[in-house]
């Protein structure tokens, strides 16, 4: 999904026609077209330029898009998975993602906890990633230095399992034994603190979850379906709200104008 500019990332996704931009030389079926039926998975959504999030909006509102530089609609019926390792929330507030697509994507959200909050899977991984390397590298690995595995339970992992997975092939690249260790310069030492920020986090989520709807019931007027509805403001359908809206204990009756 990324690109140097916007056409490339709408290509990618809806296709385009030829002659649309340059190296645009034929005709070529986007994403969404292709998984027609079926479905697609959507990675880094939150680095999605503005013009290109308007087009996705659309494809998840209408079931329908136009390719770069076409004027043809296309309707494709696909069932959407998006991820992203941005806060989506802030992102919103600062302007930078659409608040719009942002609940269109949020129907059912997923959080994968990072590794650092996941302490006890640090030991299965790395020992996986040796077999891994080491069978690759025609390598013999028998033992774990203690030290490094301390060095491990440690370490913050802002790369998350891409980082882990970087310095496991490093050492074992390094490595001239049968035993696994890491130079404890490549790492920075860090203090997890799963306590002080895992917790805030959903809890902002879901305040700010629970601020986008009341807004949208308040302008509507507690009317959750129709053309003037919450539903419709928010870019959700009627059920997936009313499940918020139970979820959350909202009382929608407190919005309605006597």
């Amino acid at each position: 999904m990324r690109g140097n500019s916007v056409f490339p990332i709408a290509s990618e996704l809806f296709g385009h026609e030829r002659g649309s931009f340059t190296g645009a030389t034929q005709r070529r079926l986007g994403r969404f077209e292709s998984a027609d039926g079926g479905t697609i998975f959507l990675d880094e959504v939150g680095d999605l330029p503005p013009e290109t999030q308007v087009a996705l909006l659309r494809v998840l509102q209408e079931h329908e898009f136009e390719r770069v530089g076409g004027g043809q609609t296309v309707s494709v019926d696909v069932r959407v998975i998006a991820a992203t390792n941005r806060d989506l929330t802030s992102a919103v507030a600062e302007g930078r993602f659409r608040q719009d697509l942002f609940c269109r994507l949020n129907v059912f959200p997923i959080r994968l906890p990072a590794l650092r909050e996941r302490i006890s899977d640090i030991s299965l991984l790395v020992g996986y990633l040796i077999d891994r390397y080491a069978q690759k590298a025609g390598k013999k690995i028998r033992n774990i230095d203690k030290k490094t595995m301390e060095l491990f339970h440690a370490y913050g992992w802002p790369g998350n399992i891409r980082e882990l997975q970087n310095v496991v092939e490093r050492a074992v690249i390094l490595s001239e034994g049968e035993t696994f260790f890491v130079d404890e310069a490549w790492l920075t030492r860090v203090t997890p603190q799963l306590a002080a920020t895992s917790v805030p986090l959903v809890a902002d989520l879901v305040e700010h979850e629970r601020e986008m709807l009341d807004t949208a019931l308040r302008e509507s007027e507690g009317i959750l379906g129709g053309r003037t509805g919450a539903a419709v403001k928010l870019g959700i359908p009627r059920q997936t709200l009313e499940s918020k809206i139970r979820k959350l204990g909202i009382n929608r009756h407190r919005f309605k104008t006597s």
